[in-house]
Order: structure tokens, then sequence, then C-alpha cells
């Protein structure tokens, strides 16, 4: 008598099921990891935004704030509230309160009828647009599709003179709301900060 090793009609039944259940569950692990995906993208557009925010901090106040007859184009105060000392005879000279009185230390304009552009714009109707060509690609070099990334986000840079801060309308502040979207144009994200009209110092000294 020959002996004949089979599939019992339970093991067959439960391979069928197991394989049921793992055909049917690929879809939803795809659309798990997809999601996964679209959201490392979303976190890392958000951290891209407040890089290109904490970058836009560190510029100039503007064009006015650089003495082009220094010896250094260092940013300095510009005195938009009238608080700089205009006295030459003064130590204080080119100070206004809050200042140091040390040398290369934040100043004021040499020029202290110097006033910022767009200093005396309403801050309710101009929002000036960073960026001629609008909203741009937040990444770099980057083409849909490629290595996991599935869509653009787009941001945008806008500076507001003059803002209400605190309930006040403040001369001495701007403020730079940066503004991301998605494809569709949906609102992802919109981070702003303010900055200050408080210069820069200069290097004492630097040794290399």
């Amino acid at each position: 008598m020959v002996k004949k090793s089979a599939f019992t009609l339970i093991e067959l039944i439960f391979a069928i099921v197991v394989i049921a259940i793992t055909v049917i569950s690929l879809p939803m692990m795809n659309q798990s990891i997809s999601k996964g995906i679209d959201s490392n993208l979303l976190q890392e557009a958000i951290f891209a935004a407040a890089t290109e925010l904490n970058e836009a901090t560190t510029a100039q106040w503007d064009e006015a704030s650089i003495d082009e007859n220094a010896s250094t184009t260092v940013s300095q105060v510009i005195n938009l509230d009238g608080l700089c000392e205009n006295n030459q005879s003064s130590q204080h000279y080119r100070l206004k309160p809050g200042h140091i009185l040390e040398p290369l230390h934040r100043k004021c304009l040499n020029n202290l009828n110097q006033t910022a552009l767009h200093s005396n714009t309403n801050p309710d109707v101009d929002a000036v647009e960073d960026k001629a060509h609008g909203y741009r690609n937040i990444f770099l070099n980057l083409t849909p599709g490629q290595e996991g990334y599935k869509q653009d986000f787009n941001s945008s840079l806008v500076i507001s003179y003059n803002p209400v801060f605190d309930g006040i309308q403040r001369p001495n502040m701007k403020k730079l709301t940066i503004t991301v979207k998605d494809e569709e144009g949906n609102v992802v994200t919109s981070l702003f900060t303010y900055v200050a009209n408080i210069g820069g110092i200069d290097y004492y000294k630097r040794s290399y």
C-alpha cells in the first residue's frame, strides 16, 4: 500500500483565508505608508518655512539701514521715532535709549534724518510681496514623484511695515509672514514673527 501526503480540507481553507487576508491588507498597508510619506513631507515643509522665516529675520531692516559712507556696511538703527541723539558734542551722539555706550555697538545712522523705506505706509493696506514671482517651491530641485515626494509645497514671504503689536502701531517694527500652500492652493501653515529696527554690532576684532 502506497502512502501519499496531501493537504487536508481544513489546511486548504486555512491557507486560502491567510492568502485572502494578506491580499486585502496590502492596499491598506500601501495607503498607510503613503500617508506616512505625505505627513513627513508636510512636516519638512513646515520646518523649511520656519528656517526661511528665521533667515529673513537676520537680514538688514531695509536698504536705508546701511550707512554707505561708513567703513563697514553693518546695519544701523534708523531714527524713526526721533529718539536718536543729534547733538554731536554729546557722548551719546547717535545713540538712543537702550543703546550701550561702548565702541562698535549698535548706533543710529550718521544721517539722523534718514527714515526707513516704507516707514509711512499703512500696515492694513501695504503688505509688500518680497518675491516678485509670488509663491515658489519651498524645496530646492524637487521633482514630484521622485524619492517619495508626491507633491510640491509653495511658500511666500510677506513683509508688513508699521504693524500693530500689543494694540499699538509700532514704527520701529515690521511683521514677517510666511505662508505655505500645497499644490491645490490650500494653506498648510502660516508662520509670522516681528523684527525690530535695532541695527547690528560691528566686530571689535577678529582672528584667523
